[in-house]
């Protein structure tokens, strides 16, 4: 589900979970969980297997599942973006394709982004759903005053188009990837690991307050719409029109 390997002390976590690497309730519980097991390593990588780096959540288990898989699903989500958020060590995604929803939240929960190709957004309004607050404010932390728009607009960004909004920091050449994700992470694991793990916290402490204070109002009426028969209708419509289009 997430393959891990070392590079001179960098971890490289790669996402292989079905062809687009898709977010269900079994990929963001082993995302904290591999990323303790590599407490030691100087730095991680983080990337997808395929063409994608993840597409986002996987929508046919949501429907599938219904309100008690929404339950537990949430609450992992939650608990996947603050652990890739609040890592300590430098953190790096690669990504490698399509970065989207959910998958667009995990890239931007990493310290910086690299991308070869594909797009990356935020498409939730666009399939009926509302957003986490963890999930929305990390990507404010990452694209300031240009998260109104992607929120609202829930549009696909070419690496052209996320760039200058800092969601994107680097383009590569897909056959250089991995090799400049590692180049930064090593670039990133320069400073002293106490002094990288202090100054991300003093950079992420305003997020993470927004999120203490918001999301124990918020987050059971996101819950809620999640769950509810209307949204669930929206989905399976979404779904079908994927599988004719």
């Amino acid at each position: 589900m997430i393959d891990t390997a070392d590079h001179d002390g960098i971890a490289v976590l790669t996402l292989r979970h079905g062809p687009v690497n898709a977010l269900d309730l079994e990929l963001l519980t082993a995302l904290p969980e591999t990323l303790a097991e590599a407490a030691d390593a100087r730095g991680i990588v983080l990337t997808g297997s395929g063409r994608t780096f993840s597409a986002g959540v996987d929508l046919k288990r949501i429907v599938d599942g219904g309100p008690s898989y929404t339950e537990t699903f949430l609450p992992a989500l939650h608990r996947a973006t603050l652990a890739l958020y609040g890592h300590p060590k430098p953190v790096v995604a690669a990504l490698n394709g399509h970065a989207l929803a959910g998958g667009c939240v995990l890239a931007a929960a990493c310290d910086q982004r690299l991308m070869c190709g594909g797009t990356i957004g935020l498409t939730e309004l666009a399939v009926g759903v509302p957003f986490p607050t963890a999930c929305l404010e990390v990507m404010r932390h990452a694209v300031g005053t240009a998260l109104d728009t992607m929120v609202l607009g829930a549009g696909r960004l070419t690496p052209e188009e996320a760039l200058p909004i800092g969601l994107v920091h680097e383009i590569v050449e897909p056959d250089r990837l991995l090799a400049a994700a590692l180049r930064r992470t090593e670039e990133l694991c320069s400073a002293p690991p106490e002094v990288y793990a202090l100054s991300k916290r003093q950079l992420h402490r305003t997020a993470l307050q927004r999120i203490a204070a918001a999301a124990p109002l918020e987050d059971p009426e996101v819950a809620r719409i999640w769950s509810a028969g209307p949204t669930a209708r929206i989905l399976r419509a979404y779904l079908s029109s994927l599988r004719r289009s």
